[in-house]
């Protein structure tokens, strides 16, 4: 008995490193899994049908239900066609988990129109499309009298929560898509769907693509823990997409490793008002009191971190 039996999973950009990660732990927790994998390169180019297959085939070889699937996330009539098909194959959808993306790092200076488009349309306006579709169809449900127990979980990245250099396309689409975590808790909440976020790590395709010497492994292939294996966050994704996290919405993790840590989100700090009682600031003004609250932050940071 797994923590998912019964529920129904779309994995997409399942075909390698997290997402395959993903898709091998939610099988092994009894979930009936949809391998959604354009089969495209790191950087977005081309189309192939075998990595989506080639994982489905690996769940079945393991006594889980799966099927593959080919659209393009970040085409909206790919995205509705993808929601379609699980609950065509195996008769609703409980979960959803955002992982697709692609990388194209440079700098600023360096970044092309097309750069910046191709990143965060697949990373942002894929995770949307796809949890649009999926909201539409748990709406109706539950209109219809047959309250979810629905998940989103989708992928960030410390690059757009911390920020990272040469990647200002994948930083912001992350930075959004944790933005767009909260929304879609607050909004669908009252139909029985929770979403949260993971921050995960390991060796990937993208991350081998930047680090030449690291070896590239598909998480089934490691017979050990490791650090770098990308399916260390996958147990995360499972028990968030679980009943066991009912009270949990509206959140983002980092699960990296063996470690498992709670983003806090942006927060108003410490104010100030105008030396004069309420009026408009003067420019003059504003260089020292600004002064004064950037030094409180970092006291009070520095007192927090001890």
């Amino acid at each position: 008995m797994g923590i998912l039996d019964g529920k129904v999973a779309i994995v997409t950009g399942a075909g390698h490193g997290i997402g395959r990660g993903e898709a091998l732990e939610l099988a092994a927790e009894g979930a009936k899994v949809v391998v959604n994998d354009l089969g495209g390169s790191v950087s977005g180019e081309g189309a192939d049908k075998r990595t989506a297959e080639e994982v489905a085939e690996l769940l079945r070889s393991r006594g889980a239900e799966a099927v593959a699937d080919y659209e393009d996330v970040a085409d909206w009539g790919g995205a509705e066609r993808l929601v379609a098909h699980a609950v065509e194959a195996f008769g609703q959808l409980d979960i959803l988990v955002n992982n697709a993306g692609i990388m194209r790092d440079r700098m600023l200076f360096s970044m092309t129109e097309d750069d910046f488009d191709s990143v965060v349309r697949v990373h942002l306006k894929g995770t949307f499309a796809m949890t649009h579709h999926a909201s539409v169809y748990w709406r109706e449900r539950s209109k219809s009298g047959d309250q979810p127990r629905a998940a989103v979980v989708n992928t960030v990245s410390s690059a757009g929560l911390q920020g990272n250099v040469g990647q200002a396309n994948y930083g912001a689409a992350k930075a959004g898509i944790a933005a767009l975590t909260v929304i879609t808790a607050l909004e669908m909440s009252r139909y029985g769907v929770r979403a949260n976020a993971i921050a995960p790590g390991g060796v990937t395709r993208m991350s081998g693509a930047i680090l030449k010497d690291m070896e590239v492994k598909e998480p089934e292939l490691y017979s050990e823990f490791d650090r770098l294996n990308p399916a260390n966050s996958a147990p995360m994704v499972a028990w968030l997409a679980s009943d066991e996290s009912l009270h949990v919405t509206g959140q983002v993790f980092r699960a990296v490793g063996s470690t498992i840590t709670h983003y806090e989100p942006w927060r108003l700090g410490a104010s100030v008002e105008t030396p004069n009682g309420p009026a408009k600031w003067s420019p003059a003004d504003i260089g020292p009191a600004v002064n004064a609250l950037v030094f409180h932050s970092r006291a009070v940071g520095l007192q927090l971190g001890g």
